[in-house]
């Protein structure tokens, strides 16, 4: 099987489509999905206005798409609009299979400028056309995803089109989401509704992968999302004291089993893939329509939010969805705006626990329709500039944080802190053994585990693999996929391009201004929550970031250096607008 080592270059402004060979060395340090987009990435000038034609957004697969067992995931990689910062957002379901068999010999498109109407990207048999779209400009996710029936399509909902800075890249109908921090907006602010794979899913290694589906059937990670997929989180949240409720004021939410697992298990009329070993989420009816909810649904909609009730939490959620939009940052707006209402800095009537007043304002939001749903369309910290209200709910970069409450689990605050695209979860999940470890963990062991984490994911977003494979993965990296496949990376390799990666990430941030400073601890994490528990300690924290940045190699400000870069055989990336440190504590190049 050949492999595959070129892109797909898209120019809508110019309605250019080219095939390009990948750069061996290129090829060789990044493999594909995060690492090949970021060095793709890395190649536009600083300051690129994220919402203008010269930003990049690309569409990745990896090596492994389509092959392995778990949820396939491709990868929209740009600079996010909400965060102005490096953005890498994951999408499940039909698409990514279906995308890397259209590709080719390609393992991504890269897509620039802006079309003047709306139009699709159609991929088929290693082609890209570009199709006009003017009577899908409108449409939800759902009903833009059923207007080809004979495709898979990953596309934006009214969220997108508004520029929302938070809109999401949908498919399956509003299933499944390349969800935080904007990808859709780009995708609207270049007039580009959809992108429709029309070929097959790649087949083949029907052995190897069977072994594989079994080791992830039976492994820790394979047996929970068999018995509840990511719902059972608000549960587990909530057990160990970092269940965010009611807009971060607790950690603690006294309906969290009206909104948890076993209310799913019963609302629910099937399982997402009922043949599957590890059958997928669970379907739900709601008032908005059929949906499938992920764990973020109950927790920052439900708790956040102070809803106990099921339906209305899983009626939320599939509004959100058919409007693409972030449920994340969607739920903390709703959030903000309840306690800036509270503290009288906005006239609004609005209060947790009021499903129709939330669902009001989220429509407001997507449609940028009201005062307050416009400035809430950019994102909580441009409320609070607005507004008032400056730390109410937690961002770290911009981005508002997600699933779990780090004031049980100060790795996990860490986790937030240090994440390249802002605040989320998914980086690192060190709150998932924190906790339940008993005892106090060691500053050492906090960063070290942050660091590993974050570096295996990277590893693994590269090939592309879900990362909730990561246990049967851990031995060797996907080393035997790749050599199944053709390619020449043993463990070791792998480790050095999940390390790279991350580092390439860190330029591209620190290239566009991003420091020390952006790293820093939310300050209402720093209050202990309502329900009891401390407060993070600043001082603890800045200690912990000293060893995390030393651990990594980067100097305090939090940039890689230049020992470290020739460790990685990356010496002669930086261009010149890159500040890069001769050692920990020595002056720019």
């Amino acid at each position: 099987m050949p492999i595959a080592d070129r892109m797909l270059r898209v120019d809508l402004s110019a309605g250019r489509v080219a095939s390009e060979a990948v750069p061996d060395a290129w090829l060789e340090k990044y493999v594909g999905g995060k690492g090949l987009g970021a060095r793709y990435l890395y190649e536009m000038e600083p300051g690129v206005e994220p919402t203008g034609p010269a930003n990049r957004l690309l569409f990745m697969v990896g090596p492994l798409t389509g092959y392995t067992p778990g949820d396939q995931r491709y990868a929209a990689l740009t600079k996010s609009p909400l965060t102005g910062a490096f953005l890498d957002s994951y999408g499940g379901g039909t698409f990514p299979a279906r995308l890397a068999g259209s590709l080719g010999p390609h393992l991504g498109i890269e897509i620039t400028g802006a079309a003047d109407e709306p139009v699709v990207l159609v991929i088929e048999d290693g082609e890209a056309t570009v199709e006009p779209a003017t009577s899908l400009w409108g449409r939800d996710a759902e009903a833009t995803c059923e207007s080809f029936p004979d495709a898979a399509v990953a596309c934006i909902g009214p969220a997108g089109e508004h520029g929302v800075q938070y809109a999401t890249i949908a498919s399956d109908g509003g299933d499944h989401h390349a969800g935080r921090g904007g990808a859709g907006t780009v995708m609207g602010s270049k007039n580009l509704k959809a992108v429709v794979a029309r070929g097959p899913a790649p087949d083949g290694f029907e052995k190897l992968r069977d072994r594989y589906e079994a080791a992830f059937k039976n492994s820790n990670t394979g047996q929970w999302l068999a018995a509840s997929e990511t719902l059972e989180t608000v549960d587990f949240a909530d057990a160990v004291g970092v269940l965010p409720t009611r807009g971060w004021q607790d950690a603690e939410f006294d309906g969290a089993e009206d909104i948890g697992i076993e209310t799913a298990r019963e609302r629910a009329h099937g399982r997402e893939r009922p043949d599957d070993p590890v059958p997928g989420g669970f379907r739900v009816d709601s008032d908005a329509g059929e949906s499938v909810p992920r764990g973020a649904t109950p927790i920052v909609l439900g708790a956040g939010l102070g809803i106990d009730d099921f339906d209305a939490v899983a009626t939320l959620g599939t509004v959100c969805d058919r409007l693409a939009l972030d449920v994340i940052t969607a739920g903390n707006a709703v959030a903000w705006a309840v306690r800036a209402s509270q503290e009288g800095l906005i006239d609004r009537s609005i209060s947790f626990g009021d499903e129709a007043a939330a669902r009001d304002l989220i429509e407001e939001i997507a449609e940028r329709s009201t005062p307050l749903g416009d400035t809430l369309a950019d994102g909580v910290d441009a409320a609070a500039e607005r507004y008032g209200g400056e730390g109410l709910i937690p961002t770290v970069k911009g981005m508002e944080l997600s699933s779990y409450d780090p004031r049980g689990a100060a790795a996990m605050a860490l986790a937030y802190a240090t994440s390249d695209r802002g605040g989320c979860h998914r980086r690192a999940r060190p709150v998932e053994a924190e906790p339940i470890a008993g005892g106090d963990w060691s500053t050492e062991r906090r960063a070290a585990t942050v660091v590993d984490e974050q570096d295996r994911r990277a590893v693994l977003w590269s090939l592309i693999a879900d990362d909730f494979l990561e246990e049967v993965f851990r031995a060797d990296l996907g080393a035997e996929w790749l050599e199944a496949l053709g390619y020449d990376h043993d463990p070791e390799d792998l480790e050095a391009v999940g390390e790279r990666v991350w580092t390439l990430v860190r330029l591209f941030n620190v290239r566009e201004g991003f420091c020390r400073e952006d790293d820093e601890l939310p300050a209402v994490l720093t209050e202990p929550p309502e329900s009891g528990g401390e407060g993070i300690d600043p001082d603890a924290f800045d200690a912990l970031l000293d060893r995390y940045y030393r651990q990594r190699g980067w100097d305090q400000r939090g940039r890689p250096t230049a020992e470290l870069l020739r460790r990685l055989d990356i010496a002669d990336l930086p261009d010149s607008a890159t500040p890069v440190p001769a050692a920990a504590g020595g002056g720019d190049r």
